[in-house]
């Protein structure tokens, strides 16, 4: 039997409540929950000795709970005669001096402020179906006459969805008519709510909350409050501030209903924010993934990334999420990230402190315990050596922490694209006069890339006896010129970038030195680009290895200007006749891909590409060389200055081991 209305607008008509309470005969109906999952809220808002309007009773136990439980003072009304006569009855005998009356609640017959707590579970809901005018014309008769029934210092207890309208209309009302309002989460209710819609695949448990407005004759200033839980209440100063709490916990059930209740198998996985009730910085981000269920594979686990280690591809990318997920043989995963603004004491309280939420992201019906998995026990270390701003880049900050096999390795992170080392360098302890210091390990390539591109060079540099000429625009930490720097003689670099915040933190925390052998240019690449074509200046290894900063682009590397055609011309034009240019593309835009290709191969006649496995780094070689036609002659070079790159690194002690694999390299060239 469908008890629920054909269209929204039927929740306002008395036709329909009286048909609805025929229909459900003597069996209570409990919108949004029962006495025993409402009654903190009850409790803390409501004294036995308040004298009690239930507005819009129907036929829920609620007065019934509450009266047994010590509230004696309680009328109650409804606009249904059906449901008031049941309710007469079944009280009749126990509860005979609970009033139960038929009225309109936005036409009440009772005396001015004679009641001093006004109930109202889903009566608000039922009345306002939409955001009408004439609904809420009917919404403030009802205020009007809550606020006229009850004393001063009385309170307007309401159990609501709070749907968008309802929400906007309720903190724009009260505060404007001298009430105090409050915004109360019933997490109980939720609960409750949840676990009685486990057999309906297609309900949705929406959270449940209380609104407590509370009258005054005049307030100096609207009082505006929001309680996640009960223990800890915030204060705000607007009234969009308090909606935005209550939507994004809306938004957060929506997305809870939608994970328990399907999977995100072959999508993208779903990231959550988690924040502390009352705080906007996340403490958490919960990456949700799913893989299809087979046999032998556990449920659901959660995986704790230890600190420090959230930069890495297993777990900053949703490639590597995935294959985590793979690996630890569960059909979903909550992959957690800890926040570097955040302070984690442990990683028992770390769990316990997730423990509530990462239930919500189970799927619906889930009996087993939720296994925690990490690395290790330890929760890793992570600490901060500077923070600054730049015009430029925005808020960065330089954090050292705890890898693997107990290495510190020091980055540079923005704060705009926290999941993305933008420089990291490897510290290493030398001894100096029989003390220990620290250094930075030069021989340390913290980007995989920055091996190709070094290759690149390799190449362009094949003469041991006359320098060559090389130009890096992006210096970031000036890892990779540092390593260029120490590992080929005979080049002499010029590193150029827009942001002079990088270059001081460059050489004040990663070791940048610059020496004849080393010019920082602190100006915009194409303008340098442009000022080199006019000055005749000529390079014979130019090396893009520059970010954008707008990170909604399908390309994010290099900025898309940096490949228009006028700049692609003069760079051709100070490259020399044999020169190379050496490209990091980071593009998950295919179309747009296509297209920088194509633009690429109209000023170099010979390209070839280099894709890296796990990164979506892809390094093009570009030159006018006609001796590089084909791929052999590709191969035959690049795999000869590998090999060479490879030697004298370590050679020179910069590497144990190799820079990279020559022969994967080679056998995944393309032209």
């Amino acid at each position: 039997m469908n008890l629920l209305p054909k269209t929204h607008e039927e929740f306002a008509t008395v036709d329909y409540w009286n048909t609805f309470f025929k229909k459900r005969g003597e069996k209570a109906f409990e919108w949004y929950g029962e006495y025993l999952e409402l009654c903190e809220q009850i409790h803390k808002y409501i004294r036995p000795n308040d004298r009690i309007l239930m507005v819009g009773c129907g036929n829920s136990k609620l007065s019934m709970d509450m009266y047994d439980s010590g509230f004696k003072d309680i009328t109650n009304i409804d606009i249904s005669a059906v449901a008031i006569k049941k309710m007469q009855e079944i009280n009749a005998r126990n509860r005979s001096d609970m009033k139960f009356i038929q009225m309109d609640a936005t036409n009440m017959s009772f005396d001015n402020e004679q009641f001093s707590v006004a109930l109202d579970k889903g009566t608000l809901d039922a009345l306002f179906v939409d955001d009408s005018e004439n609904t809420q014309k009917t919404v403030e008769a009802y205020f009007k006459e809550v606020g006229r029934v009850l004393r001063n210092g009385g309170r307007y207890v309401c159990i609501t969805l709070l749907q968008e309208h309802i929400l906007k209309y309720v903190v724009e009302y009260f505060p404007k008519n001298a009430f105090m309002l409050r915004i109360v989460h019933c997490p109980d209710a939720d609960k409750a709510n949840q676990e009685k819609n486990v057999d309906n695949p297609d309900a949705v448990s929406m959270p449940v909350f209380t609104i407590v407005a509370t009258k005054f004759k005049s307030l100096p200033m609207p009082i505006l409050e929001f309680s996640y839980s009960s223990d800890k209440v915030q204060r705000f100063n607007s009234t969009i501030d308090l909606q935005n709490s209550v939507k994004s916990l809306q938004t957060a059930a929506v997305v809870c209903n939608g994970l328990g209740r399907t999977d995100v198998v072959g999508h993208n996985d779903v990231s959550i924010d988690l924040c502390k009730p009352g705080e906007s910085n996340p403490r958490y981000t919960v990456h949700i993934v799913d893989q299809p269920p087979t046999r032998g594979l556990g449920k659901y686990a959660a995986f704790i990334v230890p600190q420090g280690r959230e930069v890495e591809w297993l777990f900053a990318t949703s490639k590597g999420r995935k294959k985590l997920l793979e690996q630890s043989k569960f059909q979903r995963m909550a992959v957690v990230t800890l926040h570097r603004d955040q302070c984690y004491q442990s990683m028992e309280e770390v769990n316990a402190e997730l423990a509530d939420s990462i239930k919500s992201f189970a799927p619906i019906g889930l009996k087993e315990q939720i296994p925690f998995l990490s690395i290790g026990a330890d929760m890793g270390t992570r600490t901060t050596l500077y923070k600054g701003t730049s015009d430029i880049s925005g808020d960065f900050l330089v954090e050292e922490v705890k890898g693997s096999d107990d290495k510190t390795f020091r980055r540079l992170i923005f704060m705009n694209n926290q999941a993305v080392v933008q420089s990291e360098a490897l510290i290493k302890k030398v001894k100096i006069k029989g003390k220990e210091h620290e250094k930075i390990d030069f021989g340390y390539l913290a980007c995989q890339h920055h091996a190709y591109m070094s290759l690149g060079v390799q190449l362009a540099a094949d003469s041991e006896q006359q320098m060559r000429n090389v130009l890096v625009v992006g210096l970031g930490g000036g890892g990779l010129c540092m390593f260029l720097h120490e590992a080929i003689p005979n080049i002499d670099i010029t590193a150029v970038d827009i942001d002079p915040a990088m270059a001081n933190v460059a050489e004040q925390y990663f070791g940048l030195q610059k020496d004849e052998r080393l010019h920082i240019v602190i100006e915009d690449g194409l303008q340098f680009l442009n000022n080199c074509t006019k000055e005749g200046r000529r390079f014979d290894a130019i090396l893009f290895d520059v970010d954008s900063k707008d990170l909604t682009l399908g390309m994010s590397c290099p900025p898309p200007a940096f490949m228009s055609h006028d700049v692609l011309l003069n760079l051709k034009s100070i490259l020399s006749e044999n020169g190379l240019f050496i490209l990091n593309l980071v593009c998950r835009d295919e179309t747009l891909r296509e297209k920088t290709l194509d633009d690429l191969k109209e000023i170099f006649p010979s390209l070839c590409s280099y894709k890296l496995d796990e990164d979506v780094n892809e390094i093009i070689y570009g030159t006018n060389n006609d001796k590089y036609k084909n791929l052999p002659a590709w191969k035959k070079s690049l795999g000869a200055s590998g090999q060479k790159l490879n030697s004298v690194t370590k050679k020179k002690k910069l590497c144990k081991d190799e820079v990279l694999d020559v022969t994967d390299f080679l056998n995944e060239l393309k032209i």
